[in-house]
């Protein structure tokens, strides 16, 4: 019969189950049944003995309560081996759910917190707590605790040797205590008794946490009234503590391979950041390189380093001064306002300065990157002021040559003057150019002089012309071109010239020239005349000015080389003459009446045998054909002086 159909048709009760063997006395195995039902109830321990009480109450005979007692010891052994299978599997199944958690781990402090619990739990007891070991200070302290309720236990810390869990901490045993204050195995401390006593611990059992040969820390459970744990129950804990000490274990191992992953990530960084400086590095070398290789310039060079660095890049010659200098002491780019500036420096000479505008921030390779290119630049300048030199000096060389009149073959000057892109053949104009007188205090050292002759050098070489210094300043053939005067030119060039220098320069120019190859005195005379007319221009008040001969009027004629009177005439009075040529009018003969007779009309018209109307409509006439200001005294020297000379080269019937 099985236990399904004892629990089914048997008795419900022990007294039942002895009516029963009451009934059944003779058949076999009927006690055994009774203790059955009482299996598979679950019943008290104390319920097996009611069997036995009741047969020896109703005067059941000696071999009849023989063999129930002989059935009670089994079934109560049979109920002990129950009990402890259902214990040990709640306790694996605790251990398991423990494990699992731990596979899981994510938080330690909820891993640690389980365990307690479960220890606590499992072991039946009022509190249950986990300390762990300070290497840096030589104890133990309180990590996670369960069922706790005082708050200075809760913040204990244990030197080794101190209380039962500084010993089980120092020895890796583990201890049991029935009787905590009467334990005299352990080191008592006041403030290790005070936390116990404020918690009412009595009975204590602790095990090590084991990592390998090291105690890491304790795992406690105790109770509040005096207690014998058993050997199974030191051993279940020693199990918890196993596993507390793998979970303190995997979270240093994850905290270490976080930080490992942490360091891996920010080397990475660095290491791709590094990488993509290297190849902005790469970049800028090779474009630099090219640059200078296919003939590039200061300009292109800043603009490839504003297209590496995302930013403006300028080359100035007028960067703010500490700047520039602080740069060039520190042999590095300097922060100012909300850029950078790079010295650009060649031996002891600043030759000015990379500014990279808008870019408060600038890693190291960049900051190296604008400093390389800084380089790059002190070279090419200094490369195109050595060019540029060497190509003054030629073009000097042979101005000088046709200066001093040196008897040369004019093919071999064509040639020379070709090398330089210059055309002896073409129409020149020469232009003596001097520094104006300085402003007070402020001494010429030469260096303006220097500057002045760069200046007009690097003007011939756009120009197609030549350039020299001479004299204390410099001169200059250029070519003019169509629908140009020497005057314009003139002009122009005192202008330029004084902008390249930050000084007034005054320019005096010759009448324009040919054939310089075929006749080089022709460039002598020019100059001579250049010459003359700077030095009217002083004279004159006019320093900083740019003119010809032919803008001074009869002064500009005493100074002409060749004495151009029937230039000056037609510059003078050359519409008047034309007038009376087209119309047969006398004003010419008016004009000469008029400054006969004092510049006054009245006296004109007696001159004249004319009405003084007549007198007033010619001369109407003559500020239209002349424009105002004719009769101020100075262009009324000059109109006399050209109706002298035109009278003189007028034919013998005109006269």
């Amino acid at each position: 019969m099985s236990c399904d159909h004892v629990q089914s048709a048997g008795p419900a009760t022990p007294a039942a189950a002895l009516d029963t063997l009451d009934r059944d006395a003779e058949e076999p195995g009927a006690a055994e049944l009774s203790y059955l039902e009482l299996l598979a109830r679950g019943a008290s321990a104390e319920a097996y003995e009611q069997p036995v009480l009741t047969a020896r109450a109703a005067g059941r005979t000696p071999e009849r309560i023989t063999g129930l007692e002989r059935a009670k010891l089994l079934a109560l052994r049979v109920r002990s081996e129950l009990e402890g299978r259902r214990r040990r599997e709640a306790e694996l199944s605790a251990l398991f759910e423990t494990a699992h958690d731990l596979a899981g781990l994510r938080d330690v402090d909820a891993v640690l917190q389980a365990i307690v619990q479960r220890a606590r739990s499992l072991l039946g007891t009022d509190v249950a707590y986990l300390s762990l070991n300070d290497p840096a200070r030589g104890d133990t302290y309180m990590r996670v605790t369960e069922g706790s309720v005082a708050a200075r236990f809760q913040q204990l810390r244990l030197g080794m040797g101190e209380g039962l869990g500084g010993l089980v901490a120092q020895t890796a045993r583990p201890y049991v205590t029935d009787d905590y204050f009467k334990d005299s195995r352990f080191q008592h401390t006041l403030t290790i008794d005070a936390g116990v006593r404020d918690e009412g611990l009595v009975a204590i059992l602790g095990v090590p946490l084991m990592l390998g040969a090291h105690v890491i820390g304790v795992l406690f459970a105790a109770d509040r009234r005096a207690r014998v744990f058993e050997r199974e129950q030191i051993a279940l804990l020693g199990s918890f503590a196993a596993l507390a000490a793998a979970a303190i274990d995997t979270a240093n191992l994850l905290t270490e391979t976080r930080s490992a992953v942490a360091d891996l990530e920010r080397a990475n960084g660095i290491i791709k950041e590094r990488s993509a400086g290297i190849e902005r590095a790469s970049d800028i070398h090779d474009r630099l390189a090219e640059l200078v290789l296919r003939g590039g310039g200061v300009q292109d060079v800043a603009a490839a380093v504003s297209q590496v660095l995302g930013s403006t890049v300028e080359f100035t010659e007028n960067a703010e001064p500490r700047t520039l200098h602080r740069s060039r002491a520190e042999g590095h780019a300097v922060r100012h306002g909300d850029g950078w500036t790079a010295a650009v420096a060649a031996g002891g000479e600043l030759l000015g300065a990379l500014v990279l505008r808008g870019h408060p921030d600038l890693d190291p390779v960049d900051r190296r990157t604008l400093e390389r290119a800084a380089t790059v630049t002190s070279l090419l300048l200094l490369a195109r002021r050595s060019a540029a030199e060497a190509e003054q000096r030629v073009r000097g060389e042979l101005l000088d040559d046709l200066l001093d009149a040196r008897a040369r073959d004019p093919r071999q000057l064509r040639d020379r003057a070709a090398r330089l892109h210059a055309d002896l053949d073409a129409t020149h104009v020469v232009l003596a150019a001097r520094l104006a007188d300085p402003a007070p205090g402020d001494e010429d050292d030469g260096g303006a002089r220097r500057r002045l002759w760069s200046a007009a050098s690097r003007l011939a070489g756009t120009r197609h012309g030549l350039a020299a210094a001479r004299d204390g300043g410099s001169v200059l053939l250029l070519p003019v071109d169509a629908g140009d005067t020497a005057t314009d030119l003139a002009r122009r060039t005192a202008r330029h010239l004084g902008t390249a220098v930050r000084r007034p320069v005054t320019v005096g120019a010759s009448a324009p020239v040919t054939g310089l190859a075929d006749a080089p005195d022709t460039v002598t005379a020019a100059y001579a005349e250049g010459r003359r007319c700077l030095d009217a221009l002083c004279l004159l008040g006019r320093g900083g000015d740019g003119a010809a001969a032919e803008d001074l009027g009869f002064l500009g004629l005493l100074l002409a080389g060749e004495r151009d009177v029937s230039g000056f005439v037609r510059r003078t009075i050359g519409p008047v003459v034309a007038y009376d040529q087209r119309r047969g009018t006398e004003l010419l003969r008016t004009l000469d009446a008029y400054f006969a007779s004092g510049m006054s009309p009245v006296r004109t018209k007696g001159e004249l045998h004319v009405h003084v109307n007549t007198v007033a409509q010619r001369l109407d006439r003559v500020t239209r054909l002349l424009g105002d200001g004719w009769q101020h005294p100075a262009r009324a020297l000059e109109i006399q002086l050209a109706l002298r000379l035109h009278r003189l080269e007028a034919p013998p019937a005109r006269r």
